[in-house]
């Protein structure tokens, strides 16, 4: 008898109560989507400058997973300027290069030394390729005296924030 009562149940609320488990799986990707760094850009170490016109560099990795479009933008405030406690500064400029190109592999078009307060700016578009679903994203610093002038010996330093956001799909 439970058994046959079970049974009726499901014929009289079957093909509705499927239905509605049909509706409710197509209102929720079935794909997830990722945009996740693998980590923190390891810290960046300058060596000295040495001459007035002295040029040092230097850069650092991380991997950006993704499974569609992504927008890279940058801090362009003097939080990401190269400064010391008594207030002197470097002129600093950031670079950023991708393993991929974005047209056969994810990635982009790299982007040459920019100053500090226009890096990024605008933002730059990561096309995600079907397959490649990493891309290793470097970014480089290079810091050098204002012209003619000859920066005070002390510790300089800069926070630069990437802000990754999704495009899609």
């Amino acid at each position: 008898m439970l058994r046959k009562l079970h049974n009726i149940k499901w014929k009289k609320i079957g093909i509705a109560g499927l239905a509605l488990v049909i509706a409710f799986l197509f209102s929720f990707p079935i794909f997830t989507q990722t945009m996740l760094w693998d980590g923190n850009f390891p810290p960046i170490t300058l060596s000295n400058i040495t001459t007035r016109e002295g040029i040092v560099e230097g850069n650092s990795t991380t991997t950006l997973q993704l499974t569609g479009d992504v927008e890279l933008s940058a801090d362009n405030t003097t939080t990401a300027r190269l400064l010391e406690v008594g207030g002197d500064f470097l002129i600093t400029e950031y670079k950023m290069t991708f393993d991929g190109n974005g047209v056969s592999d994810s990635g982009a078009s790299n982007i040459d030394y920019t100053p500090y307060n226009s890096f990024l700016n605008p933002s730059i578009n990561i096309t995600h390729i079907g397959g490649d679903d990493y891309v290793d994203v470097t970014l480089y610093v290079r810091a050098s005296n204002q012209a003619g002038n000859l920066a005070n010996a002390a510790s300089y330093s800069a926070t630069q924030t990437i802000t990754a956001s999704w495009v899609g799909p």
